[in-house]
């Protein structure tokens, strides 16, 4: 019997954390942190997911990486915090101490391509080890007390079906929802997403399955989510810059953001990184944003260059107000 499909506007529950709507940010390796997961909830976004957090760290109590990494603002929940690593005693510490920091949910990471990931034996490398990848969640689910969810691949290489197996072994253990990256690890981020393999999936599953990969447009998300029959999209480097991406995706907009918008967004992203980092990490930081909203700005090569040798997070300030349709030099000196 065909089912019709929710609205991607609807809630739905993952374990017994209720999600506004089934538009939620992905993980996003060295960038998700609690201003990229705030900016994407003021946008719209039903839940967003931390970048990933190394298990040892938090285990042996890394003071960056609790500063920094674990890092959750009053206004951004419910927030998942995702894990990565191959112990499953480290994986229940750490899941206890991301549950006393407030997490809603926690994710593992079980799709990560990288190599310096895959040879420690987390990430992808668990597509090939499922009763050690079963472990570790069964551990999270202990230790952290609150629902656990999966983020993997659906093979290895072309063509392999490891993590779709996995897959119904995770939920079959408990763990809450799967969010499934339908294309091979060895693939990373190129190749044809497959869909059909998905949709096969969220059949045989009783738990959410959340679709990812290569969800660049809104358009890109709504055909994933009706092609694989999906609970819900989860959207990465589509919302780099385009924040707006979970307004156009919840219907709250229909329009790209003016110029003006863009810039202010911009300035939001600075000032939050100058809080989370101070003045001088900041401003090396941001380099990797920048380009993200200079190319929604059409600003040149020169502008782009000078921001990227940029030193001074006031500087760089000037150079994107600069940007903005209504800036004259002359209203600079007056003010």
């Amino acid at each position: 019997m065909s089912t019709v499909q929710p609205p991607l506007t609807s809630p739905f529950r993952i374990g017994d954390v209720e999600i506004a709507n089934r538009v939620l940010l992905a993980p996003l390796a060295g960038i998700g942190n609690w201003f990229v997961r705030l900016q994407a909830r003021r946008h719209g976004a039903g839940l967003a997911v931390s970048e990933m957090v190394s298990s040892f760290g938090l285990h042996y109590r890394n003071e960056r990486t609790l500063r920094e990494l674990l890092r959750l603002h009053p206004d951004e929940h419910p927030v998942s915090v995702q894990l990565f690593g191959q112990d499953p005693e480290v994986m229940r510490s750490a899941a206890g101490i991301v549950a006393e920091a407030g997490a809603d949910l926690i994710d593992i990471n079980m799709g990560c391509p990288v190599r310096k990931v895959c040879k420690t034996g987390a990430g992808a490398a668990l597509l090939s080890d499922h009763e050690l990848a079963v472990r570790l969640a069964s551990a999270a689910i202990e230790g952290g007390g609150v629902p656990v969810t999966v983020k993997l691949r659906s093979g290895l290489r072309p063509g392999g079906r490891e993590g779709f197996e996995l897959a119904q072994r995770l939920a079959a253990a408990g763990v809450a929802a799967i969010g499934f990256h339908p294309r091979s690890a060895a693939t990373k981020h190129k190749g044809r997403p497959d869909y059909a393999l998905a949709r096969e999936l969220a059949r045989r599953l009783e738990v959410p399955m959340i679709i990812s990969g290569g969800l660049e447009t809104a358009d890109a998300a709504r055909h994933a989510y009706e092609a694989s029959g999906a609970d819900a999209v989860m959207i990465a480097r589509g919302s780099l810059g385009n924040p707006w991406i979970f307004e156009q995706l919840t219907g709250s907009r229909a329009s790209d953001p003016g110029r003006d918008e863009v810039v202010a967004e911009l300035l939001w992203v600075m000032d939050r990184a100058e809080e989370h980092l101070g003045a001088e990490r900041a401003a090396r930081y941001l380099r990797k944003f920048y380009p993200w909203y200079l190319e929604r700005l059409g600003a040149d090569g020169a502008t782009a260059a000078a921001l990227q040798r940029c030193g001074d997070l006031g500087e760089a300030r000037g150079f994107v107000t600069e940007l903005s349709s209504d800036f004259s030099p002359e209203r600079a000196l007056i003010a």
